[in-house]
């Protein structure tokens, strides 16, 4: 692909990404993990669901330790997953449907088996011995300070060839790169431009303000308030206020590099923010045009549901950005799917619906997870078939993230549901047959087809991809907010996000004008707003 000079092109803004977990979507050869050729045949799926960004969670060779978020080479397709020529087609097939590729990029640490990391920790005179962080113990032994790893235990390990510890803040096999050193800064960009060149329209950044740590290594202090948003109540990571070991003034400067190389491709790019200030993270780094194109953090993906939750991170979102623009995430592979998080394993269809109109309705670009327009459930995954590191550590009160990892249902009328004709790398789910996508095809009140309609219909409202964002004083559990944007009428929205009808004083909606097309059960009138559970009402005020 021939670089071009790119204008402000903001088309982003109005989209919507759909993330497939390339483990979990489809297998296409029968070895129980799906890969690039079973993507590449449901890009039809994706592209019928009217979304525009497909995020890619990472395919690149690895130990798979981690799942492919330790890369052992960042400029190929591990084998599991395909070859580069599965990649090209998968790409060219998504561009003649519209569809935009966006790759999983994560930087701030390899794995152990990256040629990079066996050639730093030889010694500590040769090319890439300041690649990674490398500290001396203490005198008595001891690690360099006190910074903790999300997954459990010190975030430095022991290495007897240099007779140092290195960093690592997740697992002990996915050291930590010195992003203090410029050629560890420009060997990610040259990555980067590899995929690029092969057609990539866009970067989801891994945790995106992890790459620089506190040069003089100082301990971190006990947290004034825990991160449950990040990590569990049960993960002693919370416990520490995180102001050394990640989110270094450094970033900034790099992220701009890293947009100024985006921005010769015209791709765009997106950041994963874990911290204790999530939210002033996001609006720093997407502030004034320069670095990410958007972010989103976890604030969204825990268990609190209620409209003041939600209110607040948007509001406050709104308040600390400078131009910058929020993706707001209720489902991922992280976290426990949406529909058990917030409402348990009996959650209907109109709760999926209600929940998916409302993140559509935010003020932001919405980040769609794979099966949620299924209205998947969390699957129970029993712990002798777990395969999450990060959940066998926390057994039994954290189990992980298998839940939200298994296979994708595709139909009801073959084994695996479809997913592979070999032995799936995670169980299907039994209670994921009934919502099979061939069933849910069929049927005009699905979740599927709910998901296709409100997604398609909010493409005809500029209101709610480019206007402002208010929200009303409506009582809990009532989410009521208004989308502004010049020359057009507001658009007036409000959510019930309870099982329990609701009715409430609106004096704006008076004089408004019912919008239909959404399929969500709602009605307003004489200044009044009334809900079924899990109802939502769009109108339009002049």
């Amino acid at each position: 692909m021939t670089p071009t000079s790119t204008q402000n092109n903001d088309w982003w803004r109005e989209a919507i990404i759909y993330q497939v977990y390339p483990r979990s979507y489809l297998d296409s050869n029968g070895d129980g993990i799906g890969d690039i050729p079973g993507i590449t045949a449901k890009l039809d799926y994706i592209a019928g669901l009217g979304v525009d960004i497909v995020w890619l969670s990472p395919y690149f060779k690895s130990p798979m330790k981690d799942f492919g978020y330790d890369i052992s080479d960042y400029c190929d397709v591990d084998p599991l997953f395909g070859t580069l020529a599965d990649f090209d087609a998968m790409v060219a097939k998504a561009h003649s449907l519209g569809l935009k590729i966006m790759i999983d990029q994560v930087m701030s640490h390899t794995a152990e088996a990256h040629p990079w990391f066996v050639e730093s920790r030889k010694s500590r005179d040769n090319p890439k011995a300041d690649w990674y962080v490398w500290a001396d113990p203490l005198p008595d032994g001891n690690p360099p300070n006190n910074w903790l790893s999300v997954f459990g235990g010190s975030s430095w390990q022991w290495d007897s060839r240099r007779k140092q510890y290195y960093l690592h803040n997740f697992l002990a096999s996915q050291p930590d790169m010195n992003f203090h050193n410029p050629e560890v800064q420009q060997a990610h960009l040259d990555s980067l431009r590899f995929w690029l060149e092969r057609g990539v329209d866009g970067v989801r950044m891994d945790a995106c303000n992890y790459h620089f740590h506190d040069r003089s290594l100082r301990s971190n202090p006990p947290a004034t308030k825990r991160d449950t948003a990040s990590v569990t109540d049960v993960n002693p990571y919370g416990m520490q206020a995180h102001v050394h070991d990640k989110t270094q003034p450094e970033n900034i400067p790099f992220l701009v590099r890293l947009r100024t190389l985006l921005d010769e491709y015209g791709a765009i790019s997106i950041g994963e923010v874990g911290d204790d200030d999530s939210l002033g993270v996001m609006a720093a780094y997407t502030a004034d045009g320069d670095k990410l194109h958007m972010a989103y953090s976890f604030n969204l993906l825990t268990p609190q549901f209620s409209a003041a939750h939600i209110r607040t991170q948007v509001e406050e979102f709104e308040a600390r950005v400078k131009g910058g623009w929020a993706s707001w995430s209720v489902g991922n592979h992280d976290a426990i799917r949406v529909v058990t998080r917030w409402k348990g394993e009996d959650a209907p269809v109109s709760f999926a619906a209600m929940v998916l109109a409302m993140q559509l309705s935010l003020k932001g670009t919405p980040c769609l997870y794979q099966g949620d327009e299924l209205a998947l459930p969390e699957a129970d995954v029993p712990y002798e078939l777990l395969q999450d590191p990060y959940g066998i550590t926390f057994w039994p009160e954290f189990k992980g993230r298998d839940g939200c990892r298994t296979p994708m249902p595709w139909t009801n009328e073959a084994p695996n549901a479809g997913f592979t004709t070999g032995s799936p790398w995670l169980p299907v789910a039994a209670p994921h047959l009934a919502a099979a996508a061939s069933t849910q095809e069929t049927n005009p009140a699905s979740a599927l087809n709910a998901a296709r309609r409100i997604i398609h219909w909010r493409r005809s409202l500029p209101q709610l991809t480019r206007g402002d964002i208010s929200f009303f004083d409506a009582p809990e559990p009532v989410l009521a907010l208004r989308r502004t944007l010049d020359g057009e009428p507001t658009v007036l929205a409000a959510f019930n996000l309870s099982n329990v009808p609701v009715s409430f004083e609106w004096p704006e909606t008076a004089a408004a004008q019912d919008l239909d097309g959404h399929g969500l059960p709602g009605e307003a009138g004489a200044g009044r707003v009334t809900l079924p559970a899990y109802g939502a009402w769009f109108g339009t005020a002049a």
